[in-house]
């Protein structure tokens, strides 16, 4: 089975927080329907997407690091 992570984030100014639980819900109907297994999910909330320097895309970031070294 393929493992998969679910990023999911929304801007204060274009979207409202009920944004990520769409988000989150529609990834994981994906997930599901390819045969992925979600092996975590991260996420932003009223961050712009201008810049990396989220806190949720910088630790997918890292884990991603840590589960293709081993």
């Amino acid at each position: 089975m393929l493992r998969a992570a679910i990023y999911a984030r929304y801007s204060s100014d274009n979207q409202r927080e009920a944004s990520i639980e769409n988000q989150l819900e529609i990834c994981k109907r994906y997930a599901r329907q390819q045969g992925y297994s979600v092996k975590a999910v991260f996420e932003d909330r009223a961050l712009s997407g201008a810049s990396s320097n989220r806190p949720g895309y910088k630790a997918m970031l890292v884990q991603a690091e840590l589960e293709s070294s081993t």
